[in-house]
């Protein structure tokens, strides 16, 4: 799996369009992709400007192919004026196994 946490912030007059244009962007890849496991977009409770999106892919490939498709293509070309600063971390899963119990869950 590849996991990633991004860290975005949104300059304040442009959060409601953002967040409208993300929440659709982030529904669509779950939707459609069968390689995005999770792209879950959230903000600091009492700063909202503050993105965060946890995003989980079933691989490098599957990544990738996220990049190319018309839904992601639309959220960067049209949020890229709204972001102050972006910042992608990407992370290593301390338990693999009990990750996927937790997707199992929601089944």
């Amino acid at each position: 799996m590849m996991v990633r946490i991004s860290e975005i912030e949104i300059f304040p007059a442009d959060l409601e369009e953002y967040s409208a244009i993300l929440k659709a962007e982030a529904a669509a890849s779950v939707k459609l992709e069968p390689g995005v496991l999770s792209i879950f977009p959230m903000y600091q409770k009492h700063n909202p400007t503050q993105i965060r999106i946890l995003e989980i892919y079933a691989n490098r490939e599957a990544y990738e192919s996220h990049l190319k498709t018309p839904h992601f293509q639309h959220y960067k070309t049209s949020t890229l004026k709204m972001v102050k600063s972006l910042k992608l971390i990407d992370m290593n899963a301390l338990d693999s196994q009990t990750m996927q119990e937790i997707f199992r869950k929601l089944k």
